[in-house]
Formats: C-alpha cells, structure tokens, sequence
C-alpha cells in the first residue's frame, strides 16, 4: 500500500493530542472529517491504532509503534522537500551542524570571504545527534566525529583527535598521569550501551557526583572544563576521526564551495 502522509499527520495530531476534538481543531478541520480519515487509515494498515472510550483516546500497541516511526517519516519527507525547493533557486543560506567541541567559526570565514552573498547559519548538534540533520534538511554540511552512519553521505577527513577519561576528582584513578583501557574495566561507563544520558551536561554533572565514568574526545572536555572533573589521556584508545559530511550528490555550488573551503581550513595543524 502506498502511505498516504495527510492520514499519518492526522494520526500524529490525534495521537500527541489525545484527542479527536483538540486534535482536529489543531487541524483547522471538523472532528467528523479527522475521525473518518483515521478509521480510513486503520482499515489501510489492517489494524487498530488508537483504543477509543467516552473519555479517553489511547495508543493500540501497534499506534504507539507508528506514532514513534512517524516522525522520522515526516521529518524525511519534508527534508526533501525543502531540498528540492532549493534545488530550483540559488541557495542564498546554508547551515552547518557541528558536534561538541568542534569549531566551523574559522571555516565560515574562510568560505563567507568568497561567498559574501550566501548567509551561513550554525546548528550546535545535541550529544545524541550526529547525521540526523544532513539527512532531514535541517542541515547542508555537517563537521562530526566518527562513528555516524555515512551510507549515502559524501565525506571529508580533516583530522582526529584523542579520548580521554573523564572521571570524579575523587575517584581511585584520579591521580594518575595516564590510563589504558585495562584501568578501566568494571568502572561504570554512561554512554549509549549503558546508562545513557540526553545532554552532556548531564552527563557531566553525573559523572562529577560519582555515578560512573566516560570516554570523550578531547576537545569537549576543554570545552566544558568544570570543577570536580578529571581528564586523564587513555594512551591506547584509537584516535577518533573528524571529518565534514554532506549529502552525495550536492553538485557545485555552496555545499561545495564550502566543503572545499573549510577542508583546507580543518586540516591546517592547530585547526
């Protein structure tokens, strides 16, 4: 079957709301109308998506599933969207994702001395976003840590840079001058195999109350240096790569300009 997006952004107005009348006056249409499209939609997937009362709308097992693909789906589709309506005018604005830690500032400056006519936007990734952004349309060019996934990306190593271990000052290991990934085994790792955490911020102010350790690149331990930290090298970690990403397939144009810009930029020692 083919899905039909209006009926899924019915279903995610109904399912956020949980409400068939909130929901379609959200929807700028008659609770009638909002009501028969999701009984459509249902009968479309072969299941029930919402459990309905006199006094309560609830997610079916199989809704909730859907309302959790949702978003992607429409944040995909209105990616591409936004994509090819650029694609048919001359791209006047560009935006740069960048993980914690990394800086575009130098990079900007360099593209922006060529490119004076194209506005250059930031997009700070949060801890748990890599390329999310570059394939939703939020963002043309991404500067990232490697791993993310980069099928369907074209990519440009720039450098690496180490991890260290963050710890509690007060931890056993604290006093040391250096580590090695044996020290560490059996510590309490908060990263996203074990406890994971939405911001690094979080992270940080756990890992400063003694609830668990955490390997991160080097320069975002300078970049959110604070009191009752450690930092100590792990010689035998590998490096991690940094690289710029943006979608294959760009074209010349300013993705290009930039990628080209900000490499030469990226890859000077110090950068």
């Amino acid at each position: 079957m083919d899905l039909d997006l209006r009926k899924l952004r019915y279903f995610v107005a109904v399912a956020e709301h949980r409400h068939f009348g909130r929901a379609a006056a959200a929807l700028f249409i008659a609770q009638p109308v909002l009501s028969r499209q999701i009984r459509a939609f249902e009968q479309e997937l072969g299941c029930a998506l919402f459990t309905r009362t006199t006094r309560s709308v609830e997610l079916t097992p199989a809704g909730q599933r859907l309302f959790e693909e949702a978003h992607g789906v429409t944040a995909t589709v209105e990616g591409v969207v936004r994509r090819v309506r650029e694609a048919g005018r001359p791209v006047r604005r560009l935006v740069v994702a960048f993980s914690a830690g990394l800086h575009v500032a130098e990079a900007i400056r360099a593209f922006t001395a060529s490119r004076p006519e194209v506005v250059v936007d930031v997009l700070p990734l949060p801890w748990s976003e890599r390329d999310a952004p570059l394939r939703d349309g939020r963002a043309h060019v991404g500067f990232l840590r490697h791993p993310f996934d980069d099928s369907g990306l074209h990519t440009v190593a720039v450098g690496h840079e180490t991890k260290v271990a963050c710890l509690p000052a007060g931890h056993p290991l604290a006093g040391r001058r250096t580590l090695v990934l044996a020290d560490l085994d059996g510590e309490p790792v908060l990263d996203h195999r074990g406890r994971r955490t939405a911001s690094l911020e979080e992270k940080f102010e756990l890992i400063a109350s003694g609830q668990g350790i955490a390997l991160v690149p080097l320069s975002v331990m300078r970049s959110y240096a604070r009191p009752g930290l450690v930092q100590l090298p792990v010689t035998d970690h590998p490096p991690v790569v940094t690289c710029l990403a943006a979608l294959e397939g760009h074209g010349p144009g300013p993705v290009a300009d930039f990628l080209e810009a900000a490499s030469a930029v990226l890859r000077r020692p110090g950068s």
